[in-house]
């Protein structure tokens, strides 16, 4: 017999699917201040800016995507190629501060048909943990979330200003 859970964080990712979103780009909106969209920038260095994931997978699902307009990692700058290596540290370091997760899912989901519902180049870091329910919720287009990513903001906020010297967003 299967239960319905109850959840403390339900998805609300269909209406953006279907299009209700602002005009543009949500991740160039996000870079530019734009009022049209949640701004949950954890960090920010020279080329790239580092945001909780407003439909996180996990608490703690972080987005690094490049302050520049680019869809394929080919297109990345030595300068660029250089910052987001020590920016995925970085952000291990922060997420390990944050929740102890075992482990990490990393990667890019380049292009539409890859699953990419935004078309600017990010890199995904879905913090794992040990006996989490699974993607079956996920198909059922719920998730249990023990955190808001709001609340997730304010405290890797002041996580990252503590490992980079108070260089992080504000």
């Amino acid at each position: 017999m299967i239960h319905r859970m109850e959840y403390l964080f339900s998805f609300n990712k269909i209406a953006y699917l279907k299009g209700k979103r602002p005009s543009g780009c949500i991740l160039c909106l996000v870079k530019d201040n734009s009022p049209e969209v949640d701004k949950l920038i954890v960090h920010e260095s020279d080329h790239f800016i580092v945001s909780i994931n407003l439909y996180p997978y996990n608490p703690g699902h972080l987005l690094i995507f490049p302050k520049r307009h680019i869809t394929d990692i080919r297109a990345y700058t030595d300068k660029e190629k250089a910052e987001i290596d020590q920016l995925l540290p970085l952000c291990l370091d922060a997420l390990d501060r944050y929740g102890k997760p075992s482990a990490y899912n990393i990667g890019y989901n380049m292009g539409l048909s890859a699953g990419a519902s935004i078309e600017h180049l990010h890199l995904h870091i879905i913090p794992r943990y040990p006996r989490e329910i699974g993607i079956a919720e996920l198909i059922g287009g719920s998730r249990v979330l023990v955190q808001d990513p709001k609340d997730t903001l304010s405290q890797l906020r002041g996580i990252f200003s503590e490992l980079t010297g108070g260089t992080s967003h504000d």
